[in-house]
C-alpha cells in the first residue's frame, strides 16, 4: 500500500479534473503506440468522467482499448473512495456509455481494484454486472506477501485467499484477467485454469513489488492462460519489448533460486553455527533450510540443471508468444488478433532494421537473427508504423 499511497492514489485523485486527465491520457496513448502497443488493458480511476475521456483518447489513437473504471469502497484515502452503491451505479453507467460508442475496439471492463479495497458486497455486485453485460473483468490477485497478509487480516474466515473471494463473487471466468498472481498456490492456480481466468504477467514490476517470481510454465501446465504486461506505472518501462526481456530474465532468476534450494554439493565446509540457522524464504517462496549461504562454493550437476531449466526457462520466442498470442487469448481475442493469419485483423508493426541506433545488422544475419536482435535490442526508434485492424494509427518519418 505504500506505493499506492505515495504515487498511485495522488495521481489518480488529480484525475477528478477530467481536462487534466485527458492531457495525461493523450500522452499515455501516444507513448504506448510509439512503442508498438496495439491493444491495452488498463485501469482508469474511480471517476467515471475521466474513464470516459480515457476511452475516447484510446479511440482517437485507434488502439484496441479495454478500460476499467476502478472500484474501491474501503481501505482507501480520504477523498478518493466511493460508496458501494455509487461504485456499482457508476460502473453500470460506464458500461452502457461504452456500448453506445458502438466501437468494437473499445470495451468497458469491470474493475475491482483488489481485495483490500473492495468489500464482499462490492465484489458480489460487480460479478453480477459482469454477468449481466458480459463484460471482461480485471483486478489484482495475490500479488505480494503484504497484499496476501492484508487480505487475510480483512477476511480471517476465508482460507482460500483472493481466489476464493473472487470466485464466490463470480469474478473468475472467461475474459477475466488478474494481474501478477505471484503468490498463488497450486490449488488456486487450478481454480483459475478451470474458470478460464488469465494472469497478466508483469515481470518487471514483480521484481519491485511481487516478492516472488511467477512460475509461468508451471501455471500454464495447470491450465492458466497467461499474457505479458508492462504494468505501465508499476514498472519503469511502457515497452512490451522490455517486458519480453524482463520475462526471460525472470525465468532465469527462477532457475537460480531453485538451484539454491537444491541440496548443494559443498566444496568447503560450512562454518560452525553458534545458534540454529532459521529457515529462510527464497525467491520462489519455498521455505528451505538447505539453501546455500553467500560465499559457499557448490555445484549443481548438469543433469539437474537441465531439469530445472526445462521446467522454468523462457527464451525470447516464448516471451514474444506471451506478448502476442498469450495476450490475445487472455482477452478472448485469439480469433481476431495475436497472429498474422488470413481472416484476422491486421494488427502489425513496420520495423526498420536499417537504423543502427539500437542494433547493427550484418550480411550474414538471417531473418530470424534480425528478428531476435529486434526483440532483444530494439526500441521505439525501430518502430516506424503501427496498424490496428488494418488502419494506420502511427507513422514516423523515414
Amino acid at each position: 500500500m505504500e506505493w499506492l499511497n505515495t504515487y498511485a492514489f495522488p495521481r489518480e485523485t488529480a484525475h477528478s479534473d477530467s481536462d487534466a486527465a485527458t492531457k495525461e491520457y493523450m500522452k499515455l496513448c501516444n507513448r504506448l503506440v510509439a512503442h508498438g502497443t496495439t491493444t491495452v488493458l488498463i485501469f482508469g480511476t474511480i471517476y467515471k468522467a475521466a474513464c470516459q475521456r480515457l476511452a475516447l483518447c484510446l479511440q482517437a489513437q485507434g488502439l484496441r482499448g479495454f478500460v476499467g473504471k476502478v472500484c474501491m469502497d474501503r481501505q482507501s484515502p480520504d477523498g478518493y473512495s466511493e460508496t458501494t452503491s455509487d461504485s456499482l451505479a457508476d460502473t453500470e453507467a460506464f458500461i452502457k456509455w461504452v456500448q453506445q460508442l458502438q466501437d468494437d475496439k473499445i470495451h468497458a471492463v469491470v474493475t475491482p481494484r483488489f481485495v483490500p479495497t473492495c468489500t464482499p458486497e462490492l465484489l458480489q455486485g460487480l460479478g453480477q454486472l459482469a454477468a449481466q453485460f458480459d463484460t471482461p473483468i480485471q483486478s489484482h490477485i495475490s500479488e505480494s506477501f503484504d497484499e496476501v497478509e492484508y487480505s487475510s487480516a480483512l477476511h480471517p474466515e476465508n482460507a482460500g485467499g483472493d481466489t476464493a473471494l473472487f470466485d464466490k463473487a463470480g469474478l473468475l471466468r472467461q475474459r477475466a484477467v488478474m494481474a501478477h498472481g505471484t503468490c498463488l498456490t497450486d490449488p488456486e492456480l487450478k481454480v483459475l485454469g478451470q474458470r478460464g481466468t488469465a494472469l497478466a504477467h508483469c515481470p518487471l514490476s514483480n521484481f519491485f513489488f511481487g516478492d516472488r517470481v511467477l512460475h509461468v510454465r508451471h501455471a500454464m501446465q495447470l491450465g492458466v492462460k497467461i499474457g505479458l504486461g508492462t504494468d505501465v506505472a508499476g514498472g519503469y518501462s511502457p515497452s512490451m519489448l522490455n517486458a519480453m526481456r524482463s520475462c526471460v530474465i525472470a525465468s532465469r532468476a527462477l532457475c537460480m533460486s531453485q538451484y539454491a534450494t537444491m541440496a548443494p554439493q559443498l566444496q568447503t565446509p560450512a562454518p560452525p553455527q553458534t545458534e540454529p540457522n532459521p529457515t529462510r524464504q527464497n525467491l520462489t517462496g519455498v521455505a528451505t533450510a538447505a539453501s546455500a549461504e553467500p560465499g559457499d562454493s557448490f555445484c549443481i550437476p548438469a543433469g539437474s540443471r537441465k531439469e530445472v531449466q526445462a521446467a522454468n526457462l523462457l527464451d525470447w520466442k516464448g516471451a514474444f508468444w506471451l506478448a502476442t498470442v498469450g495476450g490475445a487469448q487472455a482477452l478472448g481475442l485469439e480469433k481476431i488478433c495475436g497472429t498474422l493469419e488470413v481472416g484476422k485483423a491486421f494488427d502489425a508493426l513496420r520495423v526498420d532494421t536499417r537504423n543502427a541506433a539500437a542494433f547493427d545488422v550484418f550480411p550474414a544475419d538471417t531473418p530470424m537473427d534480425i528478428f531476435q536482435k529486434f526483440v532483444n535490442l530494439g526500441d521505439d526508434r525501430n518502430i516506424k508504423a503501427v496498424w490496428v485492424g488494418g488502419k494506420l494509427v502511427h507513422q514516423k518519418a523515414s
